[in-house]
């Protein structure tokens, strides 16, 4: 192809160098920060030479090029341009600063409230679990082993502001263990434990305060148990009084000051006036989620089912962490938002599906099904992005889908012990309501695969591009493992991109051993720069990314050594690569290794033969012309 005409039609669809605030590309895809949004042209993009697919995330504009291509047209896009190449970090950090205050709020729940889902997960689902073995088997309550286990089921909810106060931390550059120390504070055994308030005023007793200024302001003795944003702001506080003091306190005397005035201070204004302003607050928010969803008639549930997906096209989503923690936070989690979520999501999934069973495109079928299967299972930004928004049409439908699932989940109260999960997994926070569940899954997958069966059509191309078609010298081939480890269907790797199918058919393989051979016979064509990403094109036609790890272009090249250059000739088993995988996870990276079949448009199938355990050049994908 023509990596300068392609270059130079990007630049002219997206609005020209002017509209470029920065720019940089991974293995697979070119990562824009845009000016002015409106000026892009993303159907012009996606006809581009070249051109996978064209989708916004995380206000950066993401075209998808493949490996092998995408350094080729990045090279010839700056040089057109005229501006520097940036890294990854570079783009994010400006994607960040681009945002709105309040997108930039939103971004920050975000980052706080997704290291400690686990645990959330880990409580609801023990939560779900012990609710529907005490419906099924109403004596089982009474046995210790339930007690007990019940005991772990309710920890994470119970000290969620000390898991809150460490992730804020983390976030604000604040110490963990000072702000742990803040997260117990605001649960101190000798407050008044914040569940049992209702129960003690409706039995009369009066609750304890503190005399704060001279008799003018008093402080109720109540702790903060599953409150979030007062923490937040404590935690904010601190992080900030602490870098203060950091600065300004002599070295020789900062160990003892700077803890001491950070818990003294961040302490008693957070038991004073944080705390019992912000929790007002809190809950006005919580209240305003739960008026919604009550709306008469099943309209609130109509009208959150129906934008959902608007709010995870725009990235406001992580707000609901905090609505749903807190909802899971009172005495009986009930956290209604939930299914109304699941329904929405699945809704986009169905859209999808009816995207991939309609089509004639093999390319659309091949990035349709996959990402259908992913938002079902709760991850929809693959059929978001990679499909539906593509069409629009069937992103309204899934938005249709989502409004009737949301319906039928706001008249029939169902409600989860947990967040942070959705879809079919949902089953196991939502013990109590299976029935009515499966009727919200039923219904927002119904109309919304059949609302966008509908309206659905293949794009007729107007204009006859010149292309080099190479199918007539394609042959059935095979591919070979290429690292000793854990063969897997591509699904299951941990990145949108690849496990959506948007680059082509697959498998991936989680390696124990550190050399990585060549999966065919045939020609290097890309050498990635960074080494953690090697472009083949075998003898037979196949052509062939192997991507070693997850966001390894990150370690700038660190742990990998190549023994193969770009243009090389190799054998199948012929050794490309060695890498330190125990360096490259001590980093934070995951090890998996998608291999992709980037011309799997060019075959009539690709199927995977062989799973499990296996060593290197085991047969494991057969394709077929």
């Amino acid at each position: 192809m023509d990596y300068k005409k392609s270059a130079l039609d990007v630049l002219k669809h997206i609005g020209g160098k002017e509209n470029i605030v920065s720019a940089a590309h991974c293995a697979t895809r070119l990562r824009l920060v845009i000016v002015d949004n409106s000026k892009v042209s993303k159907e012009a993009l996606e006809d581009v030479e070249g051109v996978k697919g064209v989708f916004e995330a995380s206000g950066q504009l993401q075209i998808i090029f493949g490996t092998g291509i995408v350094n080729h047209v990045f090279d010839e896009f700056v040089a057109a341009a005229g501006i520097e190449a940036g890294t990854k970090d570079d783009v994010k950090e400006a994607a960040a600063q681009k945002q709105n205050w309040f997108l930039r709020a939103v971004k920050t729940l975000g980052d706080i409230f997704v290291p400690i889902i686990p645990a959330i997960v880990a409580s609801g689902l023990l939560n779900g679990i012990l609710g529907g073995l005490s419906n099924a088997y109403p004596s089982i309550a009474q046995s210790d082993a339930y007690n007990i286990i019940n005991l772990f089921a309710g920890a994470a909810l119970t000290m969620l502001p000390i898991l809150i106060a460490i992730s804020a931390a983390k976030k604000f550059g604040g110490n963990e263990f000072l702000a742990a120390v803040i997260g117990f504070i605001m649960i101190h055994p000798n407050l008044i434990n914040a569940w049992s308030v209702a129960g003690m005023e409706e039995a009369g007793k009066t609750i304890p305060t503190w005399d704060v200024w001279f008799g003018l302001y008093h402080v109720n003795q109540v702790g903060y148990q599953g409150h979030v944003i007062p923490v937040i702001i404590a935690i904010f506080i601190m992080s900030k009084m602490e870098k203060w003091l950091h600065k300004h306190v002599p070295a020789m005397f900062d160990l003892f000051v700077t803890p001491l005035v950070s818990v003294l201070v961040t302490g008693y204004l957070t038991l004073t006036i944080i705390g019992p302003v912000f929790a007002v607050v809190e809950g006005w928010v919580v209240q305003g989620a739960q008026m919604l969803i009550g709306l008469p008639f099943g309209i609130g549930g109509i009208l959150v089912g129906f934008f959902y997906a608007f709010t995870v096209v725009a990235g406001l989503h992580h707000m609901y962490n905090m609505i749903e923690a807190e909802m899971c936070s009172l005495a009986t989690p009930m956290n209604t938002w939930m299914p109304i979520a699941t329904a929405a999501n699945v809704a986009q999934g169905a859209a999808a599906l009816a995207v991939s069973v309609k089509t004639k495109n093999p390319k659309i079928k091949a990035m349709a099904a996959p990402a259908s299967l992913s938002a079902f299972l709760g991850i929809t930004e693959p059929a978001i992005f990679g499909v539906n928004i593509r069409f629009m049409k069937p992103f309204i439908a899934g938005c249709i889908g989502g409004a009737a699932g949301g319906f039928v989940a706001a008249i029939s109260g169902v409600y989860a012990t947990a967040y942070g999960i959705t879809g079919l997994f949902g089953y196991l926070i939502t013990t109590k309501f299976v029935l009515a569940y499966t009727v919200i899954l039923i219904v927002a997958f119904a109309v919304a695969f059949a609302v966008s069966f509908v309206l659905y059509k293949d794009e007729e191309k107007t204009e006859n591009k010149e292309t080099t078609n190479t199918s007539n010298a394609l042959t059935d081939a095979d591919v070979y493992n290429p690292v000793k480890g854990q063969v897997v269907e591509l699904k299951d790797v941990p990145d949108e991109t690849f496990a959506s199918g948007v680059l082509g058919q697959g498998f991936a393989v989680k390696p124990v051993d550190g050399k990585v051979y060549a999966p065919v016979s045939g020609v290097i064509t890309t050498l990635f720069p960074t080494n953690h990403a090697i472009g083949i094109t075998g003898d037979n036609g196949v052509e062939l990314l192997v991507h070693i790890g997850i966001n390894t272009v990150e370690l700038q090249g660190e742990g990998f050594k190549p023994h193969v250059s770009q243009g090389d000739k190799v054998k199948a088993g012929d050794l490309l690569m060695e890498c330190d995988f125990t360096l490259i996870e001590n980093k934070g990276f995951k090890t998996i290794t998608p291999v992709v079949v980037t011309n799997s448009a060019d075959y009539k199938e690709v199927r995977l033969v062989t799973e499990g355990n296996l060593d290197v050049s085991a047969q494991v994908l057969k394709l077929t012309k």
